[in-house]
């Protein structure tokens, strides 16, 4: 379902989708309401991202509610690119309509890249959101300084040939992480998991479906 969501810099452009039962085609009572944010809006990140597409997937496969959406200044998302800031307001504010919609189930917060960023260190402080799910965490790049304290559940996925930040870099910093946390590694990959994404919906369905939040 394709809406528009009140941002603080204006309207943001979203898809949300519901997870349905494999027999009949209807919707479902979901486990849990994510948020997804996409990699760097000014290397061409959207909510269309071929992994965050594939992401969103296999987390509404294993039985979420999942909203992407657009920062600000990307696609028909009102506003302009703020260095981070502006973006997790924007999170915030998609956070704040996902509890709107599916008030009675867990918050999570997901992001790609960039989008990881913005997730993990905005869920990390967010008293609503009980987990956390990181793919390809720039974490040479960007601090992590919430994510690394707390002791939400943590889901990270990662490209074993990731040029941007290479898994040894990864395998440190999550070892630095508080549990619980799990570190899922895809083969072959590269930081955008070209000829790999559908790979990333599969290990967060194979990762997520029995977690029990």
């Amino acid at each position: 379902m394709h809406l528009t969501i009140p941002g603080p810099a204006g309207p943001l452009e979203a898809i949300l989708e519901r997870p349905r039962d494999s027999g009949n085609g209807l919707h479902v009572a979901p486990r849990a309401g994510v948020v997804f944010a996409h990699p760097l809006p000014t290397h061409g990140g959207t909510m269309h991202t071929k992994a965050v597409f594939q992401g969103a997937k296999g987390l509404v496969r294993a039985g979420c509610v999942v909203l992407r959406f657009n920062f600000r200044g990307v696609g028909t998302s009102a506003g302009a690119f703020d260095e981070g800031r502006g973006e997790a307001d924007d999170y915030r504010a998609a956070l704040d309509f996902m509890q709107s919609r599916v008030p009675s189930v867990p918050l999570w917060a997901a992001g790609f890249s960039f989008g990881s960023w913005v997730a993990l260190e905005t869920g990390a402080v967010d008293p609503r959101v009980t987990v956390l799910i990181g793919i390809a965490p720039p974490v040479t790049r960007y601090a992590f300084v919430n994510t690394l304290e707390t002791a939400k559940p943590k889901f990270l996925v990662q490209g074993d040939l990731d040029e941007l930040c290479p898994i040894k870099e990864t395998w440190a910093f999550y070892a630095k992480l508080k549990e619980p946390k799990e570190l899922a590694v895809i083969d072959g990959a590269n930081h955008l998991f070209e000829g790999k994404t559908a790979e990333v919906g599969e290990t967060l369905e194979d990762l997520l479906r029995d977690f029990d939040a």
